[in-house]
């Protein structure tokens, strides 16, 4: 794993002779080679954690962190303590990874484990039944309820959130696209009536937005405005992340109704 950029091997004691240079004379040369000697570490361990990005997180964002964390590592080492280089560098790496993974993860890591759980108990079904289970079923094996099954399926859905600057395909045959790009934009000012109901239909919105609670309202924006992670959203407001997605979700679902309760008087248009 630690070979430096010729593809030899750095001994133990070859990474604490580079960390030596730089620390006692600032040999920036042995710096680098040191953090270049390591840099694929990096990408193994980011790799390793590909199943659990979300959804808008790329693996160049848990590389680069983790590379961070390595330039970090060469200016806090000591060898003192007993560890390797490389055992101090994996340690730092690993942690700076799984913080990156969690700042940009909407879901609670009880909605994570909770979502491992039913994964698991899915798989080991299929195994001994040859196919998937029923939704009481798995409620079964687990021994919870299929409502809280259904609740928390629903805080991942709500966590999987999609970057319109994705790439994606239109069909088999088509070259890559952003996600952006396949949105529809009509042409509203062409279509007098469409245009006079989407007029309606934002003025429902911003009502229903109005009727929300300040908080509601707070995290909306500092969701959908400032585009703040959840943890960072509960820091500010001095509760939880799960307790944010709450009441994220809460607001979503009222403003929901609100919409829902318009469409279905919405005259059918010819």
């Amino acid at each position: 794993m630690n070979t430096d950029t010729c593809g030899q091997r750095l001994s133990a004691s070859e990474a604490e002779a580079l960390w030596c240079a730089w620390t006692t004379n600032r040999d920036s040369s042995a710096r680098d080679r040191l953090v270049l000697s390591y840099a694929p570490m990096v990408t193994y361990l980011a790799s390793k954690k590909v199943r659990e990005l979300p959804a808008h997180c790329e693996l160049d964002d848990l590389a680069s962190c983790g590379l961070v964390a390595l330039i970090e590592a060469v200016e806090r080492f000591d060898p003192e303590k007993g560890a390797t280089f490389e055992q101090y560098a994996w340690t730092r790496v690993s942690g700076a990874i799984m913080d990156e993974l969690r700042r940009q993860d909407w879901a609670s890591r009880s909605v994570r484990h909770f979502a491992r759980q039913i994964d698991s108990a899915r798989d080991d079904f299929f195994v001994k039944n040859g196919r998937s289970p029923s939704e009481s079923e798995l409620a079964d094996v687990l021994c919870v309820s299929a409502d809280e099954i259904r609740r928390q399926l629903g805080e991942l859905e709500r966590a999987d959130v999609c970057s319109l600057n994705a790439p994606t395909r239109a069909g088999e045959d088509s070259e890559m696209l952003e996600i952006g790009d396949t949105v529809e934009n009509r042409e509203l000012g062409s279509e007098p009536e469409q245009a006079t109901l989407a007029s309606e239909r934002a003025a429902i919105v911003r009502d229903a937005i109005a009727s929300l609670s300040e908080r509601e309202r707070m995290v909306l924006k500092l969701v959908h405005v400032d585009e703040l992670q959840g943890a960072e959203i509960g820091a500010r407001l001095g509760v939880s992340e799960s307790r944010v997605s709450q009441i994220l979700a809460g607001a979503r679902q009222k403003l929901r109704t609100r919409v829902a309760a318009y469409d279905v008087d919405e005259p059918i248009a010819a």
